[in-house]
């Protein structure tokens, strides 16, 4: 029987970048997915500055933009009466805006999940403790004390093999029958609208080239649609939503259906129009009710799913396995207590709730849910939700409180006040690090790192024996202001970039004081 560390069930975006990070912990894992290959419909598109921050930690992101769309192609969000014809409205996006840089250097792309997945399989395959094995489906999975025994069957042959891993990470998708299998319930709204996308090629840059945009909402009597942007050329995606309140079937998607109703949404009768594949789908907004059991752990759509409208699904779940890796790593390397694992139903389950609520809120301002078009548009926070992006703040036995009081805003959807405050994101600021000017952004990642002020030589001394990178900075920029210090002392940022402790000053004991921390948030304490 094979054994290894942690088995994935899943190969898409969460799926291979759950590989990556373990490998680059420094753990084993072997990947299976039932297709032969990845993705081949575009599927997600819009990864978000956040997601982005942990390819460029994890580096990978110039090879994650080098297969997406440059800024200047996908600056607007559009809405239109048709292609052609009248605009109703034009936004920049936050992702997109000048407001972003002070928030994060990381830029967000746009990257259809067809382009993206090869990225990351490629990544993921290089390195040397990562197996991924398409053409394999996981069929059925026991459980124990000392961990999983999966039955593997190989979907080309039929040949079936046994794998025992310590844990199992459930990356199968909004229909997981990882999560059937163990009787997690969801907790939420099912089916609350259907859709159905269209793949074309057609030439619309007359129609877009000189407002580019991530989407085109197309808004009138007749239809409520939207283009996607692939390659802003000729290659598109064109969703029909909320069929049933039109009158609509999914079987109606005929390839000749489709592309007379592209025509029409385009405003142009003649306009030469290749459909390439037609596939309806049913928005839901529900959660797993747990995202550990036993030894196996929900992530991406097998943990939450929700509706596309803001473009936080794969965002989430690649958030997701940021949080759990670097647990899942120090439990196996013996460096934490197994109790530090169930922190990530803690800290994600929570914040996959609030994604999800605000994905459909999204949803029914846009009249996702209903045939109408009163609220033409979308609410205000629609692709302006920088508070949903940098703003999760965790609460769990992994962080510990300092007895500050959280930052406080006036529509934590919208608005993101960075802070150090332990749970959340360590903000990004300019710092000078051996005579380089970098953000905190390129200092954080992957491992626990200790960031002192320019008197805190007393930490940087605590945290050598720790495994912890020590990084002393100077107060040529104003970090500390933001990062809650004074110049004697120290911020903890945990391997998946969020604060995990912070001493204000210098404590009486700095050795005892930060080997506390380590141990407290290891689960040992």
């Amino acid at each position: 029987m094979k054994e290894v560390p942690v088995l994935i069930a899943g190969g898409g975006p969460v799926g291979l970048t759950a590989s990556l990070m373990l490998s680059r912990l420094g753990i084993r894992s072997l990947l299976v997915e039932r297709h032969p290959g990845t993705a081949i419909h575009p599927k997600a598109r819009g990864i978000n500055a956040r997601t982005m921050e942990i390819f460029h930690q994890q580096g990978i992101e110039d090879d994650v933009r080098a297969a997406g769309l440059p800024p200047d192609k996908v600056g607007f969000i559009v809405w239109t009466k048709t292609l052609a014809g009248e605009e109703i409205e034009r936004r920049v996006p936050f992702g997109q805006s000048a407001a972003r840089a002070e928030v994060t250097p990381v830029r967000a792309c746009l990257c259809a999940q067809d382009y993206l997945e090869p990225v990351l399989r490629r990544c993921a395959e290089q390195q040397p403790l990562g197996m991924l094995q398409f053409d394999t489906e996981l069929t059925t999975f026991e459980q124990s004390a000392s961990g999983v025994v999966a039955t593997l069957i190989n979907t080309r042959t039929g040949e079936t093999e046994q794998v025992a891993a310590q844990y199992m990470i459930a990356a199968d998708g909004a229909q997981s029958r990882v999560r059937t299998a163990l009787g997690v319930g969801m907790q939420g709204h099912k089916d609350v609208y259907d859709s159905v996308n269209v793949l074309f090629e057609a030439d619309l840059r007359p129609w877009t080239q000189d407002r580019p945009a991530a989407l085109y909402f197309v808004e009138n009597e007749e239809m409520r649609a939207t283009f996607l942007t692939i390659n802003a050329h000729d290659r598109w995606g064109f969703l029909v939503n909320s069929l049933k309140a039109h009158g609509r079937k999914p079987e109606d998607f005929t390839p000749q259906h489709s592309a007379d109703m592209i025509r029409r949404a385009v405003g142009v009768p003649d306009l030469p129009v290749k459909v390439l594949g037609v596939a309806p789908w049913v928005a839901s907004a529900q959660v797993a009710e747990r995202y550990r059991v036993g030894c196996v752990f929900l992530a991406g759509d097998a943990a939450h799913e929700m509706p596309p409208t803001g473009g936080f699904g794969m965002n989430t779940g690649i958030q997701d396995v940021q949080n759990l890796c670097w647990k899942m790593a120090r439990v196996l390397q013996g460096k934490a207590a197994p109790a530090l694992l169930d922190t990530y139903h803690d800290e994600r389950q929570p914040f996959g709730k609030a994604i999800t609520e605000q994905a459909l809120a999204n949803a029914v301002s846009m009249g996702r849910t209903e045939k109408t078009l009163q609220g033409t548009g979308a609410r205000r926070e629609f692709l302006n939700e920088q508070g949903m992006i940098f703003g999760a703040t965790y609460s769990s036995a992994a962080v510990l409180p300092d007895g500050s009081p959280p930052p406080v805003v006036a529509n934590p959807v919208t608005d993101y006040a960075p802070s150090a405050w332990p749970g959340a994101r360590a903000p990004h600021a300019w710092v000078k690090k051996d005579g380089e000017r970098l953000s905190t952004i390129d200092l954080v990642g992957n491992g626990f790192v200790l960031l002192a002020g320019a008197k805190g030589g007393a930490w940087v001394d605590a945290a050598r024996p720790l495994e912890v990178k020590p990084i002393a900075l100077g107060d040529e920029e104003p970090w500390r202001e933001l990062y809650g210090i004074d110049e004697a002392g120290a911020v903890l940022v945990r391997p998946d970039g969020h604060v995990g402790w912070r001493s204000a000053g210098l404590a009486a004991d700095p050795d005892r004081a930060l080997a506390g921390a380590i141990d407290a948030i290891d689960g040992k304490a």
